[in-house]
């Protein structure tokens, strides 16, 4: 089973509002993870602007020789990425899954402010059931 490093999720605005590291070898501080999310976020909506496609979305699929990073982002402007190791499928079917759980466990919470920090213990639940499912199961349904 393939290793997903770590989860992002960032508003619309550029701010991390979640972040979970899985266990990757190289951890990074509160710093890093924040510029890394600010990094992420420009380089999505510049690849927007600079693409000879009309009406791209950005980029979905960073690859590099050690890890690959996916984006989804959905109409609101909410990012979702992971990074994972190289060569990983099916991992917008991942990302759309966690999007859902966002919508059902973030987004309905009465406590919940829109764009700020998601902290939200059946989110955090569900989401490391998610995680550790096995892929197959998970995108079979």
């Amino acid at each position: 089973m393939a290793a997903i490093y770590s989860l992002y999720i960032i508003n619309k605005s550029g701010g991390l509002i979640f972040y979970k590291d899985y266990g990757s070898a190289g951890r990074m501080d509160t710093n890093d993870t924040l510029r890394v999310a600010s990094l992420w976020h420009s380089m999505h909506a510049i690849s927007q602007q600079l693409s000879p496609v009309l009406g791209c979305a950005g980029i979905e699929l960073l690859e590099a020789d050690n890890f690959d990073l996916h984006c989804f982002q959905s109409l609101t402007g909410t990012k979702f990425f992971v990074v994972c190791e190289p060569g990983t499928l099916h991992m917008e079917n991942l990302l759309k899954y966690i999007y859902e759980l966002y919508t059902d466990y973030v987004l309905k919470n009465p406590f919940y402010e829109m764009e700020m920090p998601i902290r939200c213990e059946l989110f955090d639940i569900n989401l490391s059931q998610a995680i550790q499912k096995d892929r197959v199961a998970l995108l079979g349904r």
